[in-house]
Formats: C-alpha cells, sequence, structure tokens
C-alpha cells in the first residue's frame, strides 16, 4: 500500500523516513518539498508514476509515496493520526519535540505500519508495546496562532499511566465558520462544521457521560410535525429554536443509541486525543464579524484612490478575539500603496489589566504577492474598526482596481461560549470511586475558528 512514510521540517529537512518497500526513489522527500513550496502542490499529486500525499500539521510536513492505486482519503487519515500519536506520545508536535523522539516515532511507525499497511492507530493500544519514555517538550511560542484552534494540552499518555501523574480531561468544541457575503454586506452561504474534542488523561479509562444540549435536535430523527411539514428551527440571532445538526459522526467508544435517545455521550475513553463528536450544521447563526470595504476615487488624481475597510466584531464584548487577520488580494496594476490603521482606544489599558492582554493591529502591503493584511490581536466583542489604504494605480488603470480587487478573506480565533451553533456541555461525570483519591478535573473550552469566511467586492 505505502511505499514510504517521511516527516519534513519547515526547511525541507529529512527528520524522519522509513521505506516500506524500497520502489521509490530516495530522492522523494526532496521532490515532496520542491513541489510543496515552488509549485503550490495539492494534497495528492503524481509524479513519474510515484503517487505523493502530505499534510502540514505542527509545522512539519507528514508525507507518504506509494507506486499502487490507493484512496487518498485514506492515506491523509493515516497521517493525521500519525500526527495526533506523536503529539499524544510527546506532548507537543514540533521539530524539536520529533528530533528528540525520533526513536520513539521509528518504533512507533512499527507498530503503526507492518510493511506499509496500516494496522494499529489506537494510542491506547499502542502503549502496550511501547517501552521508551517520551522527552516531553514545552513550546517556544503560543500555539493559539491566528486561524488555529485552542491551545495545546502539552503532556503525555505515559507520563500519565506510568509516573501516576495528575488525572485531568480536556472537552474543546472546535467550530469551523464558513460564511460568505455579497458586495454589499448581506450574508449569502453559511454553514458550520464542528467537532467534540477530548484529550484524556484517566486511570483506569473510567466510563464517561457528557450531557449535551437539551435543545439538540438531530436531522437523522424525525424532524417534521404532525403535518409532515418541516418544523421551523428559529434562528440563533433570537436565542430561539433547537440546536440542530444536518449530519454528525460518532466516535466508535461512543454508545450511538444513548446519544440518539437522550442525547448523552456515553463511552469509555480512549486515553490521548480523539473527536468524540463530529458534526454540519446548516442553521443560521450570527457572524462574528462584519466587513465593510469601500472606495473613493482621488478629485486631484486620477493615479489615487482612497481604499477603506471597516470591520464590526458582532459577538459579545466579554468574548475576545485572540488574532483577527483580514487579507485583501489587490491588483497587479497597484504599484504603491500607504496604510493607516484608526487610533488605539482608551479602553487599551483597561483591557490589560483585566485579561493581561492589550488590543494591538498592525497592517501592511506585500507588493510581491499583492496584497494587503491586517491584523488585529485580542479584540474585544462590541468594536468597530477602520482600515485607511492610499493606493498609487499604474496611469490608466484606475477603472480596472474595483473589479480587480479581492476577495476580502478573514482568519480568526474566537474562544469562549456560547458557541456559534449553540450546542453546548451541559455536564461531564465520570464514573469513578474518589473516595479515596483526588477527583480528575476537568476542563471545557469552546473556540470558533474561521474555515471559509469571505467577503466578496464585486
Amino acid at each position: 500500500m505505502i511505499s514510504q512514510l517521511m516527516v519534513l521540517s519547515p526547511r525541507g529537512d529529512v527528520i524522519i523516513l522509513k521505506d516500506f518497500k524500497g520502489n521509490v526513489c530516495k530522492t522523494s522527500p526532496e521532490i515532496l518539498f520542491r513541489r510543496i513550496t515552488l509549485k503550490d502542490a495539492p494534497p495528492v499529486f503524481c509524479v513519474d508514476g510515484t503517487q505523493y500525499l502530505y499534510i502540514k500539521a505542527g509545522s512539519l510536513y507528514w508525507g507518504a509515496t506509494t507506486r499502487e492505486n490507493v484512496s487518498p482519503s485514506l492515506v491523509l487519515e493515516m497521517l493525521n493520526r500519525l500526527f495526533w500519536i506523536t503529539n499524544d506520545y510527546v506532548g507537543h508536535v514540533s521539530e524539536e519535540s520529533v528530533r528528540k523522539n525520533f526513536v520513539l516515532i521509528y518504533e512507533l511507525l512499527d507498530e503503526i505500519m507492518d510493511y506499509g499497511f496500516p494496522q494499529n492507530s489506537s494510542t491506547e493500544r499502542l502503549k502496550e508495546f511501547i517501552a521508551m519514555e517520551p522527552a516531553v517538550s514545552r513550546p517556544k511560542a503560543p500555539l493559539a496562532s491566528i486561524g488555529s484552534g485552542p491551545k495545546e494540552v502539552v503532556k503525555s499518555v505515559l507520563s500519565t499511566s506510568r509516573t501516576g501523574a495528575k488525572e485531568e480531561i480536556f472537552v474543546d468544541i472546535v467550530e469551523k465558520l464558513t460564511a460568505i457575503f455579497d458586495v454589499s454586506g448581506r450574508l449569502r452561504t453559511s454553514f458550520i462544521v464542528g467537532s467534540v474534542q477530548v484529550k484524556s488523561y484517566l486511570h483506569g479509562n473510567p466510563m464517561i457521560r457528557l450531557g449535551l444540549s437539551e435543545n439538540l435536535l438531530l436531522l437523522s430523527d424525525d424532524a417534521s410535525n404532525d403535518d409532515g411539514m418541516p418544523l421551523n428551527y428559529g434562528s440563533l440571532d433570537d436565542g430561539l429554536g433547537p440546536v440542530v445538526l444536518d449530519t454528525y459522526s460518532l466516535h466508535e467508544s461512543a454508545d450511538q443509541q444513548v446519544f440518539a435517545q437522550d442525547r448523552i455521550l456515553e463511552l469509555v475513553p480512549p486515553e490521548g486525543h480523539f473527536s468524540l463528536l463530529t458534526y454540519r450544521s446548516s442553521k443560521s447563526f450570527r457572524p462574528p464579524f462584519r466587513i465593510y470595504p469601500a472606495v473613493e476615487d482621488d478629485m486631484n488624481s486620477d493615479e489615487k484612490m482612497t481604499l477603506y475597510i471597516r470591520l464590526l466584531a458582532e459577538y459579545e464584548p466579554r468574548k475576545t478575539a485572540s488574532g483577527v487577520e483580514i487579507v485583501l488580494p489587490l491588483p497587479p496594476t497597484v504599484s504603491r500603496a500607504h496604510v493607516d490603521t484608526d487610533t488605539q482606544d482608551n479602553e487599551g489599558p483597561l483591557l490589560s489589566k483585566l485579561t493581561g492582554k492589550s488590543f494591538q493591529q498592525s497592517a501592511e502591503w506585500y507588493p510581491r504577492d499583492s496584497k494587503l493584511v491586517w491584523v488585529l490581536r485580542n479584540l474585544p466583542g462590541g468594536r468597530e474598526h477602520t482600515l485607511r489604504v492610499r493606493l498609487t494605480i499604474e496611469p490608466g488603470q484606475a477603472h480596472m482596481v474595483r473589479h480587480e480587487m479581492g476577495p476580502i478573506m478573514a482568519h480568526f480565533v474566537l474562544p469562549g461560549k456560547p458557541t456559534m451553533s449553540g450546542l453546548d456541555v451541559k455536564y461531564l461525570k465520570i464514573m469513578k470511586d474518589t473516595s479515596r483519591g483526588q477527583a480528575p478535573s476537568r476542563w471545557f473550552r469552546a473556540v470558533a475558528v474561521a474555515n471559509t469566511y469571505l467577503v466578496r467586492t464585486d
């Protein structure tokens, strides 16, 4: 099935290379990295009869090669599982941690793969065969960068089971938002793809029960009234109506029947990271950001224009977006761009005192990429900011700028409840006797990130 597995650094250095069959050239890592960096290769491509498949995770490239006709989705899922298994064992995946634990990772590969065929991708089962202790390393920089999910838990499943470390369980609701707006700001397309992610560090794997929202409606159930007409789901803007999941998928350890009847996730969780529930919801939600672009001609020059980008943070003031990035592609006819952000607000010192983080913003034009990037950090809800851009256009090309710029793309990380879909974890019960020891710690988080958040400009 798979001929080679490899892990490459951001510079293209080979950190891990496992050759199962010997029927692919040894220069495959170089070919893969060259295609990624120079030709912006898709996740799956073919060169000289060899299929290359890769993902980027933890700032590293996880790749595989094969000369057979394999299912791309299967191989990409296997690479993703390899990343999460590595993360479970070393605590945090980075180039440094992979280099420190390369012997452990090779040992994991020997158990996960059998002559190129996946055979075991369960973190808990692998613990029975792995004897090495990991070298757990801490990240040097914050992990919640723009476009990513919540911060990772830096902890190894081996240290929990072998040293009797503190018992903990982490539950994250991560929702990726898709929203497409037309030039007037009206929302044309929107849906949510979410997941309930769990990281379990519980001794003995006790059963757990997670109670979800009582008004949760699964469209696989009967979603019509007695007259056979579709139910009115309401809107999250008015806080009415149920939480609607169009489709969903449960982890194999969860009891499907209990979830369908009682909206309770009952399971014996495996140790490490896993997705307990994945879902898609097309019910309308209130977009957290509104973006309004406007272009003004210069009365004194045909080669000058002024662009305004107005950003409204329409989520609750108690929420703070840890990172917002607005990207606007500009046509090649723009020769210069001078950017001005609005003045820092007076609430910056107060926000810094309350949260330890102050609001910051910056903007820059990248001539080589012909794009404008506006970054806002620690942005509280209920705020409005405007970016002013002075454009210099090549002679005779001003009339084309309005039609060739855009669309505007937004990337953000917005932690905090309530979630955009309305889904919530009401309680978490751990079915374990704690009379003789300390009760396990429970941690809950919710975060919304941009998947495709786009504003058309023409």
